[in-house]
């Protein structure tokens, strides 16, 4: 018999990959610094359309990048460095659930 678990309301936001921000707009989405969010380019956490670009734009889906990458900042206290890694295994974790649930269906 297996263990009841707790109802978790989940809110997902989603945003289309066409839409696009900029640099500043991504900050006041995510309630940061528009620092952090350099800081997150720097590390190889989010991914600009146009690197060299001399405004930074971004598309849709770095929006929830860049807010689970500020609440590990804020949660764990993290520095930019130490997000990229934490959301470097825990992409390698996602991965390997699905793979997983892949092997399982077979």
């Amino acid at each position: 018999m297996s263990t009841p678990r707790p109802h978790v309301q989940s809110t997902a936001c989603v945003v289309e990959e066409h839409l696009e921000f900029g640099i500043d707009e991504l900050g006041r989405v995510c309630r940061c610094q528009r620092e952090w969010i350099a800081a997150l380019v720097h590390e190889g956490v989010l991914h600009p359309i146009d690197p060299r670009a001399e405004q930074l734009r971004f598309r849709g889906d770095s929006l929830q990048r860049a807010r689970r990458a500020v609440r590990l900042m804020r949660d764990l206290d993290l520095n930019p460095p130490g997000v990229a890694l934490a959301l470097e295994l825990l992409d390698r974790v996602e991965q390997l659930e699905l793979r997983l649930r892949i092997l399982k269906t077979r």
